[in-house]
């Protein structure tokens, strides 16, 4: 329920329409974001304050439609009907209205009060096109607004219109749309069986025009309010139509044509990217330009994210002057401890992590903004849609071979929860930068020049382990409707609005860091307190006496329980197991973030490896930790993006699993070879 002085506002429009610019813009970090009760999808509300009325916004799923194909469509056509929403704000996009006023002419027949915003009208100026706004007001009878959501000074046209509409509960006539659908002969008999009020806030046009189109819970509402004899006569009306869809359909373009002549104008267009354009969007040389404009992308990424990352360093100085400056005024050692190893540690190491996923959102924010990412889409949509994704999702996939915490924030452009999850789900099997730069390394200690081979062999699984998911996940995360490949518009390119675009990342990183320290601090302070002993001999530990009494279980994996808690160390970082082994075999210190994050080790790590680690056993350890977890920075982004503690749980588990059964198989293999 709503405060009694509270104004529900709904957005309403196509993908890429600039809702979310607008729902940003509007809200700020006053919003909240979870799943619709019952469905993968992502739902968000916020609220603001103008002329002292308070707003509620709810930021509905972007669909071309209002049919009922989809999970998205239902969810906004049950919104929209329910009442809750007392104005409807519907975005097309000024630089392609042919196309996105679709969903105007969808909207057309229900009576909740409505207006309409032209978005993205700068994109339109530099391409030329200019709409008399005024014009296309007179025709549709509601609040009509030439708009661009990045502009926050220039918001007076939507709070007009908004106030308006409320004021005046303007709702769209559909009367000459209705002229369109009087061309089809079924349509008229369909319309007139169907009883008054048979859906609230859906007038007879949109339920005969939904009939027509064969809308299967249309069809059944309305069934239910007739008798059998009218029943048997509706039934027999809709059998008479032959692809419903496509009838409809030509009348609502018929009709948005009928609407914009004498609205719209165009001159020389100011833009363009012809030949990059076709360069990207070849079918033999697009992909090939695509990861290597997602690979220097993913280089300039590093760029903007140097600074926090020099910053986290200077914060993980702190600890040792500060710890010995706490024990030196007789500071408890443990309290010390806690404070420098836990703490401290926990936000410079989130804090450099956090510099590549600002770099990260930035630069492919940037791309978004542009027009690239749908571009990139579109090149890989149908390799893509063999895992049951789109092509949004290869961008992640690369991203997380630097920095699985980056390719979950990558997901961030993918409008479909259930197919974001799976992406996510996905990209923790590529094994990250910091893999890159230990599992090297230990291949090379224990089997020298077979290293190739090893890594050969984990780039295989890795595919492997990634189709498997994709089979397990992604009949409960994507539909078979949706593992198709998608019908876009390609956005035009235009210029960005930096303003919006720092504010989207500045938000999104500031939210990232408050997620992330929560579970780095717990998990960091619950490792160290397994690991602590006040005479710093890491054999009086708990963690010690655990993993002596859980070895014989992790020997079924191939590992005793010294490189089991390797394993383990390297679900919080993977440069961490070389710190935590060399703890644990010179038998001194305490296992905490600091080691996890520098992977400091002894001067003779390579020595005390070979000599208590069979090459078996070695192997094990590097299968486990290559597809282990990625990091625990990793965990909480992908909480950030799902906004489901159930699914982050269900991968982490996963992950975890499948790392000691890849593990056990690489230690039987490695009995038969050593």
């Amino acid at each position: 329920m709503t405060e009694k002085n509270e104004t529900v506002i709904a957005l309403l429009g196509q993908p890429n329409s600039g809702k979310s610019t607008l729902f940003n813009a509007l809200t700020g970090l006053r919003q909240h974001v979870g799943n619709w009760p019952g469905k993968t999808v992502e739902k968000k509300e916020g609220n603001f304050e103008h002329n002292g009325v308070h707003y509620l916004v709810a930021d509905l799923p972007g669909t071309y439609s209002l049919s009922a194909n989809s999970d998205e469509e239902m969810i906004t056509r049950d919104y929209i009907a329910s009442g809750k929403a007392d104005v409807i704000c519907i975005l097309a996009d000024s630089s392609q209205l042919e196309r996105s006023l679709y969903m105007l002419a969808d909207f057309a027949g229900i009576t909740v009060p409505c207006f309409l915003l032209l978005n993205m009208s700068d994109v339109a100026d530099e391409q030329g096109k200019s709409v008399n706004a005024k014009e296309l007001e007179k025709k549709l009878g509601i609040p009509v607004e030439s708009f661009s959501a990045p502009d926050t000074k220039a918001y007076d046209g939507f709070y007009r219109a908004l106030e308006r509409a409320v004021r005046e509960k303007t709702s769209l006539d559909p009367g000459s749309l209705e002229k369109r659908y009087e061309e089809i002969e079924t349509y008229t008999r369909v319309k007139a069986m169907i009883p008054a009020d048979v859906i609230p806030g859906y007038s007879n046009v949109w339920l005969a025009a939904k009939a027509v189109e064969g809308d299967a819970p249309v069809i059944a509402k309305i069934k239910a309010a007739l008798s059998v004899s009218d029943k048997n006569a509706f039934d027999t009306a809709l059998s008479a139509v032959d692809k419903g869809v496509v009838l409809t359909g030509e009348r609502k373009f018929a009709w948005i044509d009928e609407l914009l002549s004498g609205v719209t104008k165009r001159t020389e267009t100011k833009i363009s990217l012809g030949k990059f354009d076709r360069l990207i969007t070849h079918h033999i040389w697009g992909k090939p330009v695509v990861i290597l404009t997602i690979v220097l992308g993913l280089i300039a990424s590093f760029i903007p994210a140097l600074p926090l990352m020099g910053i986290g360093q200077l914060i993980g100085g702190i600890p040792d002057p500060l710890n010995e400056a706490l024990l030196n005024i007789g500071c408890p050692a443990f309290i010390a401890s806690v404070l420098c190893d836990v703490l401290i540690r926990s936000v410079a190491f989130i804090v450099q992590m956090l510099g590549f996923v600002f770099g990260v959102t930035l630069v492919f924010g940037l791309l978004e903004e542009i027009g690239v990412m749908a571009r990139i889409s579109y090149v890989f949509d149908n390799t893509m849609a063999k895992f049951g994704l789109q092509g949004k999702s290869v961008m992640p996939f690369l991203i997380s071979f630097g920095c699985t915490m980056g390719g979950a924030a990558g997901t961030r452009v993918i409008d479909n929860w259930g197919q974001k999850v799976l992406t996510i789900a996905l990209a923790w099997a590529v094994p990250c930068g910091a893999a890159w730069a230990v599992i090297p390394m230990l291949s090379t200690i224990f089997f020298g020049a077979w290293t190739p081979v090893i890594i050969v062999v984990i780039l295989l699984v890795m595919i492997l382990h990634m189709w498997i998911t994709a089979k397990i996940f992604g009949g409960s995360l994507v539909k078979a409707e949706d593992r198709c490949g998608m019908i876009m518009e390609l956005p035009p390119y235009h210029k960005p609005k930096w303003g919006a675009l720092f504010r989207y990342v500045f938000g999104r990183t500031k939210e990232t860091f408050v997620r992330a320290l929560k579970v780095v601090v717990i998990v960091a302070l619950v490792f160290w307190l397994l690991s602590y002993t006040s005479s710093g001999d890491i054999t009086a530990s708990i963690l010690y006496r655990v993993g002596h009494f859980i070895e014989p279980v992790t020997k079924l994996f191939g590992m005793g329980w010294q490189t089991f808690m390797a394993f383990i160390a390297s679900s919080l970082g993977k440069e961490g197991a070389l710190g935590v082994l060399s703890t644990i075999y010179t038998g001194a210190g305490t296992i905490s973030v600091g080691s996890v994050v520098s992977g400091a080790a002894a001067e003779n790590i390579n020595e005390l490896l070979v000599a208590n680690i069979p090459k078996p056993e070695a192997l094990a350890l590097i299968f486990a930790m290559t597809f282990n977890m990625p990091c625990i920075v990793a965990l909480a982004a992908t909480y950030q993006e799902t906004h489901s503690v159930k699914w982050t749980a269900r991968i982490a588990l996963y992950y975890t699993g499948v790392a000691l059964i890849l593990a056990g198989i690489a230690y039987y293999i490695g009995l038969l070879i050593w």
